[in-house]
């Protein structure tokens, strides 16, 4: 008997085929109409940005505030710097807070999903669109894009993006070969547990928008698994026609070692697991381990007959709860730093 090929699910293909769009759909100037009395609002967040997220701003600010009224508000949340983060961001014309005004008061966390809290509680738009500070040769349509869905479609929810991400080598250039921890990890990971999301091509994209009352009903992972444990709950939240996604072309950024991305990945193990306890899939009484153990080749401090240190990173994460209900104790503004 002959095997049968596997097919996409047709609850995917139908979904990637409705609520897929590319940034060219979403002229800027068109926005403008469509926006009406909305309020928008990009956050950036940003912890030792100094080199790229100046040009970010500065490009946001030109094409989408000053030259087209598409955005309201631009905030960079200066998640405890140790470089001129943000005084470059201030010169380029961003509004800046720290992370810790917008918590103070409450439980102090860390990683770039507190400060993506943080940018919510102090943004004031009706449509909130998130951009990772440190890409490369960043171009106003990457905002646009995002809030393209949201202003057309007032059934959207939330914007995902996606792109190609080149890895560039030492000598050579891999058109897709960024998203190593996509693939990996984070694609397996939620066909395995939450199929429906299968038609996502970039769920750990640091670049996305939403409607304010939605995203302020979800928790906010403090770590790398913000993106993972987002897309999760939002789907559970408003179900998976009211999220989209668009094409956002190319993203240049930094790239981060293996070591690296392998913690982030434990970080979304960690946020994965916390949703399966959630829906009784994992056990309720059982705590996963949230020591990390890896290796280093050579070192002062390398094992006999192992020529390796041995490190271990603490990747625990920890959660802000949806910030409706903590309004109260945290108001959207504070003084900038």
């Amino acid at each position: 008997m002959r095997e049968t090929e596997p097919v996409v699910s047709p609850v995917v293909e139908a979904w990637a085929t409705y609520r897929t769009t590319s940034a060219r759909d979403w002229p800027a100037r068109r926005l403008v109409e469509a926006k009406g009395d909305s309020r928008v609002s990009v956050v950036l967040p940003a912890r030792n940005e100094e080199a790229t997220v100046g040009a970010i701003v500065a490009t946001i600010r030109e094409h989408l505030m000053d030259r087209v009224a598409l955005v309201d508000e631009l905030i960079v949340v200066d998640s405890r710097s140790t470089d001129r983060t943000a005084q470059v961001a201030r010169a380029a014309g961003a509004r800046v807070v720290g992370q810790d005004d917008m918590t103070r008061g409450l439980p102090r966390l860390a990683g770039k999903g507190d400060a993506l809290w943080a940018g919510l509680a102090a943004a004031e738009g009706d449509i909130v669109a998130f951009v990772d500070a440190d890409l490369r040769e960043f171009r106003s349509h990457f905002v646009a894009g995002l809030l393209g869905p949201l202003l057309a479609d007032p059934s959207v929810e939330f914007v995902k993006g996606f792109y190609h991400r080149p890895l560039v080598g030492t000598h050579t250039v891999e058109p897709d070969g960024g998203g190593r921890v996509t693939e990996l990890m984070a694609r397996p990971l939620l066909n395995l547990f939450w199929p429906e999301l299968a038609g996502f091509v970039q769920p750990l994209a640091g670049e996305y928008a939403g409607r304010r009352e939605v995203l302020e009903q979800v928790p906010f992972v403090s770590g790398y698994g913000v993106e993972t444990a987002l897309l999760i709950d939002l789907l559970e939240l408003v179900g998976l026609d009211a999220l989209a996604q668009v094409d956002l072309g190319e993203r240049k950024h930094r790239h981060q070692d293996t070591a690296a991305l392998g913690r982030m990945s434990a970080q979304i193990m960690q946020a994965a697991w916390s949703r399966l306890q959630r829906r009784g899939w994992a056990s309720p009484g059982m705590v996963p381990g949230t020591l990390l153990t890896q290796f280093r080749r050579g070192g002062s401090d390398a094992l006999p007959h192992l020529d390796r240190e041995i490190t271990v990173s603490d990747v625990s994460v920890q959660e802000r709860p949806p910030l409706a209900q903590l309004r109260n104790r945290v108001p959207r503004r504070r003084v900038a730093v």
